[in-house]
């Protein structure tokens, strides 16, 4: 028998004093309130801890894994189906940077997006992370640890939902856990939790693709 059920988790807060979207960037860590959102997340699984866990290999998302894998004595294995899409406006602060005629051809084609990698790539393997994370048991609960859109477009897949949409319209807070199970031979979303809900009232929300 695979796992029982998928989680997942978002990472937490990142230290982004400049407001940039980060995307793939090297050097994003946690901030201290997302270390804390990350500790909240994996502490909400202690009446059934994960016997697996895999996570992006960026900074954010290894050290929101890390309070998971001291919690229940597990490997953090990188998948790098995990990572977030890369994006034309890293580095940038966004509002700014569209007002720039010279980023007005990456804004074409918001439905693609034009500006990253396509919503059907990450949707892809995305879907592939969670099958292997599924196939990489024998029973019980898998963890995987990544970010805002890629989550996303597996919530929507599962759901069978057009992958375009509005990116303020996400349901995928800082870490949050997002949980599947296969039934009659597909994956279903079957809860959807905030454990850092707490928190996110003092949390800056700004780098995620």
């Amino acid at each position: 028998m695979p796992a029982d059920r998928i989680h997942l988790v978002r990472h937490g807060e990142v230290h982004n004093p400049e407001r940039v979207l980060y995307g793939r960037l090297p050097g994003y860590r946690l901030s201290e309130l997302g270390e804390r959102m990350a500790d909240a997340a994996a502490a909400s699984h202690a009446d059934h801890p994960p016997v697996k866990l895999f996570a992006s290999p960026l900074q954010r998302t290894q050290e929101s894994a890390a309070p998971w894998a001291e919690r229940y004595g597990l490997e953090i294995v990188d998948n790098a189906d995990l990572i977030e899409p890369a994006n034309r406006f890293e580095g940038t602060n966004v509002r700014t940077a569209i007002r720039d005629p010279r980023s007005w051809p990456w804004l074409v084609n918001p439905w693609r997006p034009s500006w990253g990698e396509a919503f059907s790539s990450i949707a892809t393997r995305m879907m592939r992370a969670v099958d292997t994370a599924w196939n990489s048991v024998d029973s019980g609960e898998v963890v995987l640890v990544s970010h805002q859109l890629p989550i996303w477009m597996v919530a929507r897949t599962v759901a069978g939902q057009r992958l375009a949409h509005d990116p303020r319209a996400r349901r995928c807070t800082l870490s949050s856990i997002t949980s599947l199970e296969r039934r009659d031979g597909r994956f279903v979303e079957v809860d959807y939790q905030e454990p850092a809900r707490d928190l996110l009232a003092q949390s800056t929300d700004l780098g995620a693709v």
